[in-house]
Parts: C-alpha cells; structure tokens; sequence
C-alpha cells in the first residue's frame, strides 16, 4: 500500500479551511501523519498570508481516485478552479507523492517539493529519510541543500 504525501494550503478564512482539510482527509482516508502548520507569505502575487502544511497516509486507492477526492474537498471548502496559478484560494491540495511512483499525467512527484519551502520543510518534518523518486535525495538532504530566497516560514499553531 502507497505512503501519499498531501500538501494543504490556504489563505481565505485558512484556520477554518485548514481544518477542514485535515478533517476531510481523516474521514476519507483513516490515520495522518502531520506536518507542522507553517504561515507563508504569498507567492507570484499580493496578498493574505498562507498557512500551509503536508500530510501523509497510506492507501490502496489509486492515485486518480485520491486526485478527485482532493478535488471533490477543494470543492467542498468553496474552491473555484480559476486559470490563475497565483491567487488567492480557501483551499490547495495537491498529492505530492504516491509511493516512489512517477506519474507524469498528474504530477507526480510535484515539482513545488523542490521549489517551495512551505512543501520541502514540513516533508522534512515528517519523512526525513524519504527520498525524492526522481532526484533520490531524501527530503532533509534537499531541505539541506534549499535556497529559501525570501521564502519565509513560521511555525504555527491553529
């Protein structure tokens, strides 16, 4: 059974949608591993601080079948898919990891592991020894090695 790794964003009421979210994927997915909550500057545009964090859970579900659950919560929570990749959201969840499969149609692993601290530093809070299925680089390997580059993280507590 595949260990998922989930990351959980928002900026809009995200207290609330945080919890949600937790809440959501407990229900439909049993036991979560999870990250500390980390408060995030917005990214690529102006606006509300984010609060982020990952969780992970084992499933026998396909990795389709939990994209649309992720979909089908992000629905739930008032999330309108928008073609703006930078904007303000109640609520983000993307699978970042799937097992060590590569998943080109969902991308799979998701290329914000390696570019965001908010996805990198709570993987390396939980799984630190995981390794990244393209790179093999554990996660605190490549959290070692991040340039943060004016991304600032602060833990939380919600």
């Amino acid at each position: 059974m595949p260990r998922v790794y989930v990351s959980i964003g928002s900026n809009v009421e995200p207290e609330k949608q945080v919890r949600f979210a937790v809440s959501s994927l407990r229900q439909f997915f049993g036991d979560l591993i999870e990250s500390p909550v980390y408060r995030t500057n917005a990214i690529g545009f102006k606006g509300p601080d984010f609060l982020n964090m990952v969780v992970a859970f084992d499933s026998g579900q396909s990795a389709e079948q939990i994209h649309d659950r992720l979909n089908s919560i992000e629905r739930e929570s008032g999330r309108l898919k928008s073609d703006k990749q930078f904007a303000s959201r109640t609520l983000d969840l993307d699978m970042l990891l799937y097992g060590n499969e590569v998943i080109d149609s969902l991308r799979i692993p998701r290329d914000e592991i390696a570019r965001y601290a908010f996805v990198l530093k709570p993987l390396c809070d939980i799984s630190p020894e995981l390794l990244h299925p393209v790179s093999q680089k554990s996660m605190c390997e490549l959290w070692e090695d991040f340039d943060l580059n004016g991304q600032e993280l602060k833990a939380v507590q919600i």
